[in-house]
């Protein structure tokens, strides 16, 4: 009989459910010392946010086969390790997202209304209905960041106080956001058109600090911006000094970059501030859904069957893996890179195999490409395991072909993106087990490693063009590690492709797009 181990406080419906198949023991507020006392002796553990699962934990771990996060980050645990050692980390994806919407309206009501700072004058005894005017929303326009699960919830509740909603989510395809009566504009219309915006999206490099000064610079006077996804989304800077010149006329955040936040900050001083202690998946329906969703996956797993929120991938035999594993770290960067390059809303993503490649199970190679492609919007969340379905959520194609002709080498995957504004395609391959080479991009011969920090650049082929590039990069101290440059005939279309060592800002990256010659420049980071 299975033995489970609840460490930290669920509801009591989910423990009923895991006391069908095993021996329930809740003992919460351990130290990782005292967890890693008794976790020997459990063969699953359910967790809140507060239980720390760290390399030390899962060493101690023998028996453990399963970790049931009641909840959707699993930053607390360390999933590599995890993964390592075969154990499987479930969590709760769409437990929260209706809890995660409501909080969204009311926020954004309360901002419209000034409730709370009509509230707290009449908890001190003061009327003065005059102060505290506030706006409607019907017939305003809502601006959705990110038209994901908790986004399309969102955009369904205010539709029915009659909002205009628009969204940018280049991860979503127009026919999705039409079902659903939205329309998907770039993100610059977006800001530009929205009397409130609302972020839905993960916290992860692209982004950090995307709602800055230049961002707010181009939004409608008056804005109000609602935040119930993750701190350091909007810069916090940049937010205080929006809101004390009247650009944004209020903010609601229930989310920051350090929880506990540092009170001494702006933030909590301005009256036009609205927030609360990260109640985004607080309340009773929200924390039993997701006690039920995780109990119920870790009794399928210990009943043979297989969990459908795993967060990192199910094992594969020997022989399986044996084939498979070099192409999968390929397969996902180069989707990331192709992602990172492509402009306009993705409908499709193809992954073709050709070569020695296309005779094994590419299974899990194309659910890597599939991570790889998502993961710049989707954050984290994303795996081998729901990868499928979140792009089918999500409106996009996914077509697999395969070609025992490998051409030039011995095997080949390529990737190729369908968006409303063209199409994007990369091809690359294997030297050996390790050595990962992209050899072709949009149709131009290329040899480059997909790794670390890369900018990619279609260009006019002339003289002075490189040059100019590298001078601007050398005089903002960005060192070139590598260039290459692809082309089809001298002195037409051509691509640069250069590794750098550090991030390149944006205003660096501007510099270089105004190069005369210069097509466009993106930054991927791999």
């Amino acid at each position: 009989m299975p033995k489970v181990l609840v460490s930290d406080k669920i509801a009591p419906e989910g423990i009923e459910i895991l006391k069908k198949i095993g021996q329930v023991d809740v003992k919460t507020g351990l130290s990782e010392d005292e967890l890693c006392q008794i976790i020997g002796e459990y063969d699953a553990l359910v967790i809140r946010s507060s239980t720390q699962v760290t390399a030390k934990v899962l060493e101690a771990a023998k028996k453990l086969k399963i970790i049931g996060r009641a909840g959707v980050g699993v930053d607390n645990v360390d999933v590599p390790v995890a993964t390592e050692k075969g154990i499987i980390v479930v969590n709760s994806p769409g437990g929260n997202t209706i809890a995660a919407a409501e909080l969204t309206v009311a926020m954004l009501l309360a901002l419209a209304r000034n409730i709370p700072q009509a509230y707290y004058a009449m908890r001190n005894k003061v009327w003065d209905r005059s102060k505290y005017v506030g706006n409607e929303v019907y017939k305003k326009t809502l601006g959705i960041i990110g038209l994901g699960k908790i986004g399309q919830e969102v955009a369904k509740r205010l539709q029915a106080f009659g909002m205009t909603v628009i969204a940018y989510d280049p991860f979503i395809s127009a026919q999705t956001a039409e079902q659903i009566g939205v329309q998907l504009v770039d993100f610059e219309e977006c800001l530009k058109r929205s009397d409130y915006i609302t972020l839905h999206v993960p916290k992860n490099k692209e982004t950090i600090g995307m709602i800055g000064t230049k961002q707010f610079a181009v939004m409608k006077d008056g804005v109000r911006i609602i935040n119930v996804a993750r701190g350091g989304i909007i810069d916090d800077a940049a937010l205080i000094e929006a809101l004390k010149s009247g650009k944004c006329a209020g903010a609601a955040l229930d989310v920051f970059v350090t929880e506990p936040p540092d009170f001494s900050s702006e933030l909590f001083s301005l009256p036009n501030v609205v927030t609360t202690p990260h109640l985004g998946a607080s309340t009773v329906e929200a924390q039993t859904n997701v006690a039920i969703d995780v109990a119920e996956q870790i009794v399928d797993v210990f009943e043979g069957r297989s969990a459908r929120s795993a967060v990192n991938m199910p094992a594969l035999s020997p022989e399986v893996l044996a084939a498979v594993q070099p192409f999968l770290p390929l397969a996902e960067r180069m989707a990331s890179l192709a992602a990172q390059i492509t402009e306009g809303r993705a409908s499709q993503i193809e992954i073709r195999y050709c070569g020695e490649v296309a005779s094994v199970d590419t299974g899990p190679i194309g659910r890597s490409a599939i991570v790889g492609f998502l993961k710049p919007a989707v954050g984290e969340s994303v795996n081998p395991v729901n990868a499928l379905v979140i792009a089918k959520q999500r409106g996009i194609e996914v077509v697999e072909s395969k070609s025992p002709e490998g051409g030039d080498y011995a095997s080949t995957l390529t990737i190729t993106i369908k968006t409303d504004k063209g199409t994007t395609e990369v091809t690359g391959t294997l030297f050996g087990a390790k050595d990962m080479r992209v050899v072709r991009m949009n149709g131009f011969p290329i040899d480059i490693a997909p790794e670390g920090i890369l900018l990619v650049s279609p260009h006019i082929d002339r003289p002075g063009i490189i040059g100019q590039v590298g001078t601007i990069l050398g005089n903002e101290n960005i060192n070139i590690a590598s260039m290459h440059l692809g082309r089809k005939a001298p002195r037409e279309h051509s691509l640069m492709v250069l590794s750098v060592d550090s991030e390149v800002p944006e205003a660096v990256l501007e510099k270089i797009a105004q190069v005369p010659g210069i097509d466009s420049v993106k930054q991927v980071i791999l």
